[in-house]
């Protein structure tokens, strides 16, 4: 489920919401106070580039389950290297 980082436009108030792209979009409509975080909607300069290091040190078996799947006939599926 998508996440939405927002911000009330008077008081400075921060909240992360949870919901569907057509939830939100009512949310918005019934709240016209808070609009979209985007200090918090934008990968930071450490976040680029390094998601496969991110990938395999907080999921460390995820290559070997993508090393087995590479193994099946037909499959296209890359391990991280």
């Amino acid at each position: 489920m998508p996440t939405y980082p927002v911000i009330n436009k008077e008081t400075g108030e921060k909240k992360e919401l949870s919901m569907s792209m057509m939830k939100y979009g009512e949310w918005k409509k019934e709240n016209p106070d808070w609009d979209k975080d985007w200090s918090a909607g934008v990968a930071g300069i450490g976040e680029v580039g390094e998601w496969a290091d991110t990938l395999k040190r907080t999921h460390p078996g995820w290559n070997d389950v993508l090393h087995k799947a590479s193994q099946a006939p037909g499959s296209k599926v890359t391990p991280i290297t």
